[in-house]
């Protein structure tokens, strides 16, 4: 950005409910502030100029923090210092902190030099207070759906304990009974336990994962379950941008269906390779296969298929699965094995230059309704010490 475009960054900055300013480098001064910063931050213009120009350590100072040395940084050649983005608190006059996100870039002029600051103010209390909206309405329903499944998993238990004389049919369906109640419990622990919501205002795990670490965890848990299986992965990319957790979900699902559907101790196969633009994640078994019937359901929401009669699931795992690929920019199908069984190939692309989004512009409108926060990409925040 040069200083030629200064009046077009203040209005397009203002348009969004920003707050914009511009500071002098040599000075440190501001030479513009937005009138908005009254609303935003409790100070007049005036008293912004007022501030920088006599109080170095006043709550406005984080703006400009380590300024002169970004610039000391950026004139011995590191690129990086062009564009920053920090979170922090500023203090208002009335003392309650507002906390803000602030995106600052050097503006350089015709020799390549950097003569201003400019950069914007955006006010994250409204996204802040979302956030503890939901994880206030997440630990309610953890509450409300864990005090009748505990009630449920105690009596199921007493019944087993004192009925010893029932005959198989009512044994097998406190069974079901228990297991449904486990796995409900289960995932409450998962998505909804007071840990995972402590996690929702931590700053994000990194959104790249090796792929052949997604199939040698694949292949470990297949060998916790007793299962014998193969590793064939070829050469792989180093990373794949995506968000880690959600990736090893997908796998997992695929992973407990051919566990849930294939004959105890038979083989599994993980597989790997580079595959147009991409990278192709594969799980084939040596089970009867998808029946026929089945092929075009499989991954719809709650379907489940004529071969899972008695088997424990929701019909949720394979459409989950999908949902979380797609979000990635990926697919997931199903194909016939070559010698029998199933196998489900999970396609990834390969992000080759930096900074491209991954996430698909088209999904299915079940997936944009059940998957309305997810994101495949994130952006990275330095500190205040890393101006």
């Amino acid at each position: 950005m040069t200083l030629a475009t200064a009046d077009a960054f203040r209005a397009i900055a203002e348009l969004g409910g920003d707050l914009a300013f511009i500071v002098d480098c040599a000075s440190g001064l501001p030479v513009y502030i937005s009138p908005n910063v009254n609303d935003m931050l409790g100070y007049g213009a005036s008293d912004v100029h007022e501030l920088f120009a006599t109080h170095r350590e006043s709550p406005l100072a984080p703006l400009v923090a380590g300024l002169q040395e970004r610039l000391r940084r950026f004139a011995a050649g590191d690129g990086s210092r062009l564009r920053v983005a920090r979170e922090f608190e500023l203090l208002r006059p009335d003392g309650r902190e507002v906390p803000v996100e602030v995106i600052s870039t050097l503006l350089l002029d015709q020799a390549g030099r950097a003569q201003a600051l400019a950069g914007i103010v955006r006010d994250l209390s409204a996204g802040r207070a979302r956030e503890r909206e939901q994880k206030r309405f997440a630990s309610m329903l953890n509450h409300e759906f864990r005090t009748p499944l505990s009630t449920i998993d105690g009596a199921i238990q007493r019944l087993e304990a004192t009925n010893p004389g029932a005959d198989e049919a009512t044994r097998q369906r406190y069974r079901k009974i228990a297991n449904a109640t486990d796995r409900l419990i289960a995932m409450l622990d998962d998505y909804l336990s007071p840990e995972r919501m402590a996690e929702l205002g931590r700053q994000r795990e990194a959104n790249t994962v090796p792929p052949r670490l997604l199939l040698e965890e694949l292949v470990a848990q297949a060998r916790v379950a007793g299962r014998p299986v193969q590793l064939h992965a070829e050469e792989l990319p180093a990373l794949l941008r995506g968000e880690p957790s959600g990736l090893r979900l997908a796998l997992k699902i695929l992973l407990d269906n051919a566990l849930r559907y294939t004959p105890a101790g038979s083989s599994l196969a993980v597989l790997g390779r580079r595959a147009q633009n991409g990278v192709v994640l594969a799980l084939r078994d040596a089970g009867s296969g998808v029946p026929p019937a089945d092929l075009a359901r499989i991954f719809d929401k709650g379907y489940r298929g004529s071969n899972a009669a008695g088997l424990p699931g929701s019909g949720l795992g394979l459409y989950m699965a999908r949902s979380v690929v797609e979000v990635h920019g990926g697919t997931l199908e199903h194909v016939a094995a070559p010698e029998g069984g199933a196998e489900f190939q999970l396609w990834l692309p390969v992000q080759e230059a930096p900074g491209k989004d991954l996430a698909s512009s088209e999904t299915s409108s079940d997936n944009r309704d059940g998957l309305r926060g997810v994101t495949a990409s994130t952006t990275n925040k330095e500190n205040m010490a890393n101006p």
